[in-house]
């Protein structure tokens, strides 16, 4: 099934020029042999056991990932929805070469305690501009996690001042606290959800459910979680039953909460559980959530890392809500090349210094990155483009979805190119990954049996043809 489009503008080209029109593949495998060579060369220093196979980033372009072998596969993975204007983007290249980012990288500042003088500007131009509805105040850090752990540690020191009145820290809590013991050691929680995935330090791990193999041998919070809702598909076929599901997760949601041994201090969900699976929910369970957490004074934490900065279709994901009121906090990573969290309440900053704190919080060269990446958005319009070529995108799979034996669940309707779909199993799902690449496809898996879709911000309908045809052959 050759799908064209006659007639269509693609903004990809004023980027890259010269992308490939298709993939290129040389090898008879992919890796070939010169990725297994170097990755062989670097498993002698480095754990390389994830790895897919050895990147030529000097030679990836746009929407094209290249490898060691010079095979060049249309990306629909991009680092796990790390890349959010395509490799070697010229305008991220030009904010690399100015004067402000060599300055940000040769004189890497202790943020907290010596911010530099444009650093309110680069996150007014950037970062701050791009908030979310309602929110006006950020905290930087350094990955996804640290986004995570960063906004844990506001929610404890929140609450734990509600409690505390305008009283000073007593000397009981001074020197609990230095043996890891209540008072001065907090024993509230922070709730997660079944299949959630939210990090790998310490905190964030503890909210983390999606696969043992993250976890295991290493200490946890004895923290609660609850149950998220298992939709059935097509949505349209299962409208009752969804409801009921999403129903009895709100109820347990709220039971959980009720009878908690220790206070919740807050919640934290993905607006689609990605390493999990790629699990959705409908707007409704959203807002139910929202509601319990207001009725029961726990915050309410958002982790788009994975969702924000347009894939969705909307800048942040949980846009799609309409929620009554905003969430307390958002966390965010991946596209934007940067790390933190957004918020309102001025009381979710701590009244005494080196509370929240480390050497870096942040890095001033990926708020400028940010920046750059936020002005290109906005100036093309990538994200109502990025909900269009979704809806075209979805049309195509769903085609590919009803007439395969191997394909179930399509999710993503309405959600920019944020897709997934499941295979029958966990072996076909492999086979079906590592045939793609074969084929000049790069794409990654979630969950038990996902393939979760994460193009670039400038993948268009040129290439979601390529794509489709591509997992149409391969089926």
């Amino acid at each position: 099934m050759l799908r064209r489009i006659k007639g269509v503008r693609y903004l990809s080209s004023k980027y890259f020029p010269n992308e490939p029109t298709s993939p290129v593949v040389k090898t008879a495998s992919v890796p070939g042999p010169k990725s297994k060579q170097i990755n062989q060369e670097l498993g002698q220093v480095y754990d390389n056991k994830a790895t897919y196979f050895v990147t030529d980033y000097f030679n990836s372009y746009g929407n094209y990932i290249s490898d060691a072998d010079g095979n060049k596969l249309l990306d629909v993975f991009c680092q796990i929805s790390s890349i959010p204007l395509g490799y070697n983007n010229p305008k991220l290249i030009e904010a690399a070469k100015s004067d402000e980012m060599i300055d940000a990288i040769v004189n890497r500042p202790a943020l907290a305690c010596f911010p530099s003088t444009n650093y309110a500007q680069i996150l007014k131009d950037g970062l701050l501009a791009a908030a979310p509805p309602g929110m006006n105040k950020i905290w930087t850090s350094l990955c996804g996690s640290d986004a995570n752990e960063t906004a844990y540690k506001a929610a404890f020191m929140y609450q734990h001042s509600k409690i505390r009145g305008n009283k000073p820290f007593s000397e009981e809590e001074l020197s609990s606290v230095m043996n890891n013991k209540a008072p001065g050691a907090s024993e509230m929680t922070i709730l997660s959800f079944e299949k959630g995935f939210h990090g790998r330090t310490f905190g964030s791990l503890s909210t983390t459910r999606s696969k043992a193999i993250h976890k295991l041998d290493i200490p946890a919070f004895d923290w609660p979680v609850a149950p998220f809702p298992k939709l059935q598909y097509p949505l349209e076929e299962f409208e009752q039953e969804n409801r009921q599901e999403e129903q009895r997760c709100l109820n347990k949601l709220e039971e959980i909460i009720e009878n908690a041994p220790k206070q919740i201090a807050a919640l934290i969900v993905e607006p689609v559980q990605s390493e999990g699976g790629d699990n959705h929910a409908s707007s409704e369970f959203f807002q139910g959530i929202r509601d319990i957490t207001k009725k029961h004074n726990v915050l309410f934490i958002v982790d788009e890392v994975q969702t924000g900065v347009g894939a969705s279709g909307k800048f942040w994901a949980h846009e799609h809500w309409n929620l009554t009121s905003p969430p307390d906090m958002v966390t965010f990573s991946k596209k934007f090349q940067a790390a933190g969290f957004y918020y309102s309440n001025p009381d979710l900053q701590p009244k005494d210094a080196y509370r929240q704190f480390n050497t870096w919080c942040g890095d001033p060269s990926k708020a400028i990155l940010a920046k750059a990446i936020y002005q290109v958005i906005k100036q093309d319009g990538l994200v109502s483009k990025t909900a269009n070529v979704g809806d075209y995108l979805y049309s195509g799979l769903q085609q590919l979805v009803n007439k395969s034996d191997k394909l179930k669940n399509l999710r993503g309707k309405n959600f920019g190119t944020f897709i997934a779909f499941d295979c029958v199993n966990a072996d076909v799902r492999n086979k079906l990954l590592a045939d793609c690449r074969l084929n000049g496809l790069n794409v990654g898996g979630c969950g038990e049996s996902g393939v979760r879709l994460r193009p670039t911000l400038l993948f268009e309908q040129k290439h979601a043809d390529l794509f489709l045809n591509i997992l149409e052959k391969v089926l």
